[in-house]
Order: structure tokens, then C-alpha cells, then sequence
């Protein structure tokens, strides 16, 4: 069998039978795709260890991140366990390829509070002085203001925003169930009545209650406001106030997660908060916690008993 027979079962296999989502499938995609132009004329029986090894190399010399090497090499691993276990071919070469990628450790990029705090007020101050409460710029700029706030006070992933549908959020009480990672649902609660108010006003201008099946964030031709959109949204309004820093929608998660740290949130709270399966993944924000670090550095550090002075 050809490899690119053997990669139409193995997508009918992600579609139907591991039931993955589309997000996921066009992921699978791009990186299996890839692998299929370097090996087009294979037979599947015939791809070795060597020929896996020869694929990772050219990674590396094409400066791909580790992260996403691992990414790939991931991807087709599910593709031969797939083959082997389907009985396509007789071993799976990852078998005998040993692999050992170390991925740098990087802190989670944050936005200071201020930051937060200086984006918030510029789009409040326009929204304040708009003349035209009418006209369809204001309700774009509402639906923005409501997009930042929202990722700020949940920590929602910004493709479980785009994806969040009407029927999801309940406008009076503020409480969000969130489709995450995972097809797992997590509920979490708006509690700011000045963000509550906004949300309200937001499905007024649209007029969203008349269609609850639809999504909640909409763009200007009432489908769904796109992750892209909303990434693009942020980096104009970054630019305007003229923020020397680029801002993604993750950074108002990690926000979220290192400043409900500071405030003495218990870490687990935040694990369930952001949809974490492990709390490992939550506790790297501890290491970015640096109002409990200078604490704990100023009240316990022992240079504290020292005493020069004349």
C-alpha cells in the first residue's frame, strides 16, 4: 500500500472513529501532509527508522522549535500505532528509533496589571465618548471591549471564545460553560457588575437573544467572530496606545492565572479554572508569581538578621 492510501484510512480513522474535532483534523493534516512530500512514492511497508530519522533531521536543518518537531513526531506516531494496530504493516518503525528532544523551558508571557488596566481605559474612554451609539462602529467596538474583558476575567482560550455559543452564557447571572480541550466542560462566573452590564448592552446591539443557537461573538456580518480576528483586534488596539509589547489573547490567560496567584488563590482553584488536565501545567505560574516571591524574599531571607549599620 502506498503511503498516501494508507493516510486517507488513517484520516477516516481521526474523523469517525477517534471522533477528533476540525481544529484538530487540519493540524493532523499540515503535519502528516508534510511528511507524505517527503516520502510521495512510498510504500508504507518499506518507511524505516532511518527514513524517520532523515524527517527529523530535515526539521531540525529548516529551524522548526523543538516544540513543534515534537508536535510532528507525535502526530506520526498515532499515524503508524494506527497502521500496526490495524495490521497495515508488521512494525512500527518508531519502535526501534529512539528520540530525545529537550524543549526549552519558557515562562509564560504575562500583561502587568497596569498594562491591562492602560488597553482597558483607552477602549472605555472611546466607547464613552462616542457619538453615535447607533452606528455599526459602536457595535464593534462594544463586541471588542466585551471580547478583552471576558478573556481577562475568565482565562478562556481564545478558540473556546471565538467557539462559545449563546446558549452557553447566561447573561443575567454571568456564569460560562466552556467547551474546552478535550471536549471537557468547565463552568466558571463572571462576577463584575460593570463587565455584566457591558455583556448585556453588547446582546442588545446585536440582538442575540432572538437566536440562541447561534455563536456570541459576532463580526460585522453576524457570523462568528474568527480566533484570528480577535488576535488581530488586540494587536490594532495594542498598537493605538502605543504598548511596547506584543499582546495575544493567551496573554490575558496567563494574566488571569498569575495575578489570581498573587492574590493568594489557591493553585488548584486556578487548575479547575483554566481547564488544566494536570496541575503541573497550572504550576509553572507559580514561577512567575513575583509579588509572593518578593514577599517571601523580604519576610524570610535571612540577610534580613544583618545589621551594619553605624
Amino acid at each position: 500500500m502506498l503511503l498516501q492510501n494508507a493516510i486517507e484510512k488513517f484520516r477516516f480513522h481521526c474523523k469517525y472513529e477517534k471522533n477528533l474535532n476540525s481544529k484538530t483534523l487540519r493540524a493532523y493534516d499540515i503535519d502528516i501532509n508534510q511528511f507524505l512530500e517527503r516520502f510521495i512514492n512510498y510504500e508504507i511497508k518499506k518507511i524505516n527508522k532511518y527514513d524517520l530519522k532523515d524527517w527529523v533531521e530535515a526539521l531540525y536543518v529548516n529551524d522548526y522549535k523543538v516544540k513543534t518537531i515534537k508536535r510532528k513526531i507525535a502526530v506520526l506516531k498515532a499515524f503508524f500505532n494506527y497502521l500496526e494496530f490495524d495490521d497495515l504493516i508488521d512494525l512500527n518503525p518508531f519502535r526501534k528509533l529512539k528520540l530525545s528532544l529537550k524543549e526549552p523551558k519558557l515562562l509564560p508571557k504575562t500583561l502587568e496589571l497596569q498594562e491591562i488596566k492602560k488597553i482597558l481605559k483607552y477602549l472605555y474612554t472611546l466607547k464613552n465618548e462616542y457619538r453615535y451609539k447607533n452606528s455599526c462602529s459602536y457595535k464593534l467596538l462594544v463586541r471588542d471591549i466585551v471580547s478583552i474583558e471576558i478573556l481577562f476575567s475568565t482565562g478562556i482560550r481564545v478558540s473556546e471564545l471565538s467557539n462559545l455559543k449563546l446558549d452557553a452564557i447566561n447573561i443575567k447571572t454571568g456564569i460560562i460553560k466552556i467547551f474546552g480541550k478535550g471536549s471537557k466542560e468547565r463552568i466558571i462566573q463572571i462576577c463584575d457588575q460593570e463587565v455584566l452590564s457591558l455583556i448585556k448592552e453588547y446582546s442588545k446591539l446585536f440582538g442575540i437573544e432572538k437566536d440562541i443557537e447561534g455563536y456570541f461573538l459576532l463580526n460585522r456580518l453576524n457570523k462568528k467572530f474568527s480566533e484570528q480576528s480577535i488576535r488581530l483586534m488586540i494587536q490594532k488596539y495594542q498598537n493605538k496606545i502605543g504598548l511596547n509589547k506584543h499582546v495575544t489573547p493567551h496573554m490575558f490567560r496567563h494574566s488571569f492565572a498569575t495575578l489570581l496567584l498573587e492574590e493568594g488563590v489557591d493553585v488548584r482553584y486556578i487548575q479547575n479554572m483554566l481547564g488544566h488536565a494536570s496541575i503541573s501545567t497550572t504550576q509553572i505560574y507559580t514561577k512567575v508569581n513575583m509579588k509572593h516571591q518578593r514577599k517571601l524574599l523580604r519576610t524570610k531571607h535571612p540577610r534580613k538578621t544583618f545589621n551594619f549599620s553605624i
